[in-house]
């Protein structure tokens, strides 16, 4: 499909899945986790705060969103993450894409949070999907930005890798993008899937899935009760397959500098 479900008040949302990752060589390495996210309407919340159905913003909760945590840290009273977003798009002469910003991303869980990668699809004026913004951390402290131009959902697409994520892989070759979402049988599901290419081709295989549903108290609860320490596991499983790795003496590269740029298109 072209858009995600529309409604008259986009509704934020909480995804149930798995987190996958295979590393095809010089050693195989997979592992899989269940996993939870939200999905949420920056626009209509901004407008509408009432709308989060009790998930705590910018503010103390054991499931909370932060404006500060993406970005540049802008606070609520400058727009937050929102108009990062808006100022990133604008730089880059993207002024379409006025529709709904869904921002695909962990919350935190207790105050703590680590967010590998977060993705924002931005929507033009006729819910069309017109960029998405695929944010990544790493645990250096460091982020940045690849920016999609003309996207399509099902389509794959391409960024040529500039940052620093593992040391287990140099800064070089590519990423392939692909980005699902799927309305059947009454189930909302997004899946995104991204691929790492070196110059000897395949070498890692990622994806993130789930089902999309509402937020309201009982998913809240369900995702508290069922990954208690979720955000605090995410560090922990890093370091974890980082030993895995080490262990199995596959090569170890120093972080380079980041890239000047904060965007790669």
């Amino acid at each position: 499909m072209n858009h995600p479900p529309a409604s008259r008040v986009p509704a934020p949302l909480i995804g149930f899945g798995q987190v996958r990752h295979t590393r095809l060589r010089p050693s195989r390495h997979a592992f899989a986790y269940p996993t939870f996210f939200l999905m949420l309407p920056m626009r209509s919340l901004r407008a509408q705060p009432q709308t989060h159905a009790g998930l705590a913003i910018n503010r103390r909760g054991a499931i909370s969103f932060h404006d500060a945590d993406h970005g540049d840290g802008r606070a609520p009273r400058e727009g937050g993450a929102l108009a990062w977003l808006d100022a990133l798009l604008r730089a880059e002469g993207i002024t379409d894409a006025t529709g709904e910003a869904w921002l695909h991303c962990y919350p935190r869980v207790w105050g703590y949070t680590f967010k590998p990668v977060s993705f924002w699809y931005c929507h033009a004026g006729d819910n069309s999907l017109r960029a998405i913004v695929v944010e990544v951390n790493n645990t250096f402290g460091e982020r940045h930005c690849y920016l999609l131009d003309a996207p399509r959902y099902g389509a794959e697409l391409h960024a040529r890798k500039v940052f620093h994520v593992s040391p287990f892989c140099d800064v070089s070759g590519g990423y392939r993008f692909r980005f699902l979402r799927t309305r059947h049988g009454g189930e909302d599901r997004t899946v995104v899937r991204i691929d790492h290419d070196d110059e000897d081709g395949p070498l890692l295989q990622t994806s993130v899935s789930g089902q999309l549903l509402p937020i309201t108290p009982a998913t809240l609860r369900r995702a508290l009760w069922g990954y208690p320490g979720m955000t605090l596991a995410v560090m922990a499983r890093i370091h974890w397959q980082a030993l895995q790795l080490w262990m199995k003496r596959l090569p170890f590269h120093r972080k380079p500098a980041p890239p000047d740029a904060p965007v790669t298109r």
